[in-house]
């Protein structure tokens, strides 16, 4: 390149030396001299100037080719996404189906279970109540069998001492004192065993509100997934 400019240089410098044509605006110069410069500027002119007017010549050939290259690049690469679109979308489905169907079988497992601690804890009341039932009517019994042997006590004891009032009156005051420790007795039994089946009942409440609760928990995560893919599309970034 430095050849180049230098040829260049004493071309300018000939033509500015060069003697003038009178009456007109030209010159003459040395045909030889100027030929030879030239020729060195041609042969000093890098290779590359030459390809890169080859390159101009057939830009657009190049260009067509390198615009084919991308419409292939690009029909390719959006054949890559379908498919990574279509398998990330059946992965999902197939997570999501999973995950409904563990969600579905939770469910019926805890609503089983729910079933069977209603029924267990249904059986264990109804076996306290008929037990309670069972020991205030013994109790009832006994004070009944107890007034009544009191009474037949009594009034053997009556007809023995006719004239004695006040051992009639106190045979009758025991009877009725044992009769009404009888029943209290009853009534002490029965609260006690009223207590106890509220206790138990109690309990029993607590464990079917914690079972309910997770169903509840249950059913929302099952909705959850569903509602989430319907209303949003698939995002591979996440």
């Amino acid at each position: 390149m430095y050849r180049v400019f230098e040829a260049l240089d004493e071309l300018v410098t000939i033509v500015e030396e060069a003697r003038g044509v009178p009456m007109t605006s030209g010159c003459v110069v040395p045909r030889g001299d100027v030929l030879e410069l030239l020729d060195d500027v041609r042969d000093a002119i890098p290779a590359e100037l030459d390809d890169a007017q080859d390159v101009l010549d057939h830009k657009d050939e190049l260009v067509g080719k390198a615009k084919h290259e991308a419409e292939a690049g690009v029909s390719k690469a959006r054949a890559d996404a379908e498919r990574i679109l279509a398998e990330a979308q059946a992965e999902a489905e197939a997570m999501l189906s999973d995950a409904r169907a563990r969600a579905e079988r939770m469910i019926a497992e805890a609503e089983d279970q729910a079933e069977r601690t209603v029924a267990a804890g249904r059986q264990e009341y109804d076996d306290l109540v008929g037990r309670a039932h069972s020991e205030a009517e013994r109790m009832i019994q006994a004070g009944r069998a107890n007034y009544e042997r009191a009474t037949e006590d009594g009034r053997a004891e009556q007809a023995r001492l006719v004239n004695e009032q006040e051992v009639v009156r106190a045979a009758h005051a025991e009877a009725a004192r044992v009769l009404d420790a009888a029943q209290n007795e009853a009534i002490r039994l029965r609260s006690e065993c009223d207590a106890y089946v509220d206790g138990k009942l109690a309990d029993f409440e607590d464990l079917l509100a914690h079972t309910l609760r997770s169903v509840g928990k249950g059913r929302s995560h099952l909705r959850g997934p569903a509602v989430a893919g319907a209303a949003a599309p698939f995002d591979y970034g996440a």
